[in-house]
């Protein structure tokens, strides 16, 4: 034992307790409010840090939502604007169509027109050569009595001829 009193690690460990023993109180409590204090300060930090990352997290899901909502609203966008652009071409595939028809009908009408009036002039000429034939003909072959009474029948017989070659 009395080499224990030789030992300095023992003076250092008496002097350590009576160091507390008398000034303990005096360093314990300012420091126990500062590290109390510390804790009440990393206390309000982490609180508002807790509040922070709330807040974060709920302007994300508001965020998610927005951008949700903006990709139906622009999904929806695109449809209608697919269903217009489809509506447009069929609108102008029917138009282009009513306009062909259109044209078509009118070079059947320009077509026929020019038919009749092509038969309308053939058969002119041919009435025309035929009437100066028949003037030249008729009379070195008959005698003017019968030419007479030929070209009164004749005029006679035109018109029901016509309406018959017009129908």
């Amino acid at each position: 034992m009395s080499e224990m009193f030789h030992d300095p690690r023992f003076w250092v460990a008496v002097s350590f307790i009576l160091f507390l023993v008398l000034f303990g109180k005096k360093i314990w409590l300012p420091m126990a409010r500062a590290l109390d204090s510390r804790a009440e300060l990393v206390r309000r930090e982490l609180d508002e840090a807790a509040a922070l990352r709330r807040q974060a997290e709920q302007m994300l899901e508001d965020a998610i939502q927005e951008r949700e909502q903006a990709i139906v609203e622009a999904r929806s966008l695109v449809e209608r604007s697919r269903q217009q652009s489809a509506e447009m071409t069929a609108h102008a595939r029917e138009q282009a169509e009513a306009a062909i028809r259109r044209h078509e009908q009118a070079a059947r009408e320009r077509i026929a027109t020019a038919e009749r009036a092509a038969v309308k002039e053939v058969r002119q000429i041919i009435l025309d050569i035929t009437l100066e034939a028949t003037q030249s003909v008729i009379p070195k072959v008959l005698d003017e009595q019968v030419t007479t009474a030929l070209i009164d029948q004749a005029i006679e017989k035109l018109p029901e001829a016509l309406t018959r070659q017009v129908a």
